[in-house]
């Protein structure tokens, strides 16, 4: 089976002094959170779409998706501490409602990068459905210079460089048997789903992402994001 899990568990901190996490916010007429998932629900090879998210929000993710949202295959679940608890309590949704076949994939993505596009998500699909795990990425623009101690310590090749995006995508067996095998220093460590996989010794393959498939983080992300979606409509 094909799962979609959209990652709806942030708090959302650096947006400022806001009422509520930012995936929640509006986006033009609608949460930013709708967007995303409206994306995915125009995908037909997805048997279920997980939205995760806080467990003080999961009464307010129910009550927005039931007034925008038409398509029985979204279902709410209660997220983690972190990403990656988040994640995995997706996973644990799908063992416990669906059980975990050999060849079962799920596409991950964040719930606050609502400009995800049809190619992108194909891509994911045919990507994991011959790989591992697959991570969206696009080419840095910028030179990437690595630091500590306010000096310089690398500049990395810029070429081989990337800016990572979402979805990220996995063979469910391949990142349950990874994550597992992490030791909880490596664990509290992660800042990046496709990392669990590396760290286990898991190759991961890269699908192209968009520039403007940009995640909405900050204030002005999300101007620019408004400015998108008038300039669209």
């Amino acid at each position: 089976m094909i799962y979609a899990q959209i990652l709806a568990g942030g708090k959302g901190t650096r947006m400022g002094n806001v009422p509520m996490p930012k995936q929640f916010l509006l986006l033009a007429d609608k949460p930013i959170l709708i967007h995303t998932i409206e994306k995915f629900t125009l995908e037909s090879r997805f048997d279920a779409i997980l939205v995760v998210c806080p467990a003080d929000w999961v009464s307010h993710t129910e009550d927005i998706i039931k007034k925008y949202i038409t398509d029985e295959r979204v279902h709410v679940v209660v997220g983690g501490a972190d990403r990656n608890e988040t994640l995995m309590s997706g996973i644990n949704y799908i063992q416990d409602h669906y059980g975990i076949q050999d060849d079962d994939v799920v596409v991950t993505h964040d719930a606050v990068r609502p400009f995800i596009t049809q190619r992108i998500i194909n891509d994911n699909i045919v990507a994991v459905l011959e790989n591992k795990a697959v991570d969206t990425v696009v080419p840095a623009i910028d030179t990437i210079v690595r630091g500590a101690n306010d000096q310089v310590t690398d500049i990395p090749v810029r070429s081989e460089m990337y800016q990572g995006q979402t979805p990220q995508s996995f063979h469910i067996k391949t990142l349950i048997d990874s994550y597992n095998a992490l030791s909880s220093e490596q664990k509290a460590s992660l800042s990046d789903s496709c990392k669990i996989c590396s760290l286990a010794g898991q190759k991961v393959s890269l699908v192209r992402g968009e520039n403007y498939n940009f995640k909405i983080t900050t204030p002005f992300d999300l101007r620019v994001a408004s400015a998108l979606v008038e300039k669209r409509s």
